[in-house]
């Protein structure tokens, strides 16, 4: 997906205003969550957002998503965010965030949504990874109890030996 920053969309400095930003990176989670689940799909969660360098006005921004996992109705939407100058065509990475969306019927219940299936080592390693982050929103909001998260203690383990 691909948005042009005009000056409505910019603070006082000539930058994107995150606002703006978030914005966008729903919509893209939105598209890319209600193709894979084949229904609506609505946002349950945003987290890890990560704001690297500002995005200035004229830029075109260029958002990129992807599902790194699919649990029982919820899935994991990586998304990245890249400025583009319109005169040389650099392009540089600007934004990184984590939305989970959940797939919803026409009762507006949560519904199961079809498994993701990796092919690519990277794929592999998104979906693990995916695995703890939801492991850790659920322990922070006590959803979860620590003995319950598995992914995290494997995780943590890691690091000990």
């Amino acid at each position: 997906m691909s948005e042009l920053v005009l000056p409505n969309d910019t603070n006082g400095l000539g930058n994107l205003m995150g606002g703006r930003l978030l914005h966008w990176m729903d919509v893209c989670a939105a598209i890319s969550s209600q193709r894979h689940a084949g229904m609506v799909c609505v946002t349950a969660s945003v987290d890890s957002v990560e704001f690297h360098e500002p995005i200035l006005q004229s830029e075109i921004i260029v958002l990129e998503s992807h599902i790194n996992r699919a649990f029982r109705s919820s899935m994991e939407i990586e998304i990245n965010v890249y400025a583009e100058n319109p005169r040389s065509s650099v392009k540089r990475h600007c934004n990184r965030a984590f939305y989970t969306f959940v797939a919803v019927g026409e009762d507006g219940k949560p519904v199961p949504v079809p498994d993701l299936v990796t092919e690519t080592q990277k794929e592999r390693d998104r979906y693990e990874a995916a695995a703890r982050r939801r492991e850790f929103r659920l322990l922070l909001s006590g959803r979860m109890e620590p003995r319950d998260a598995v992914h995290v203690q494997d995780y943590l383990a890691s690091f000990k030996a």
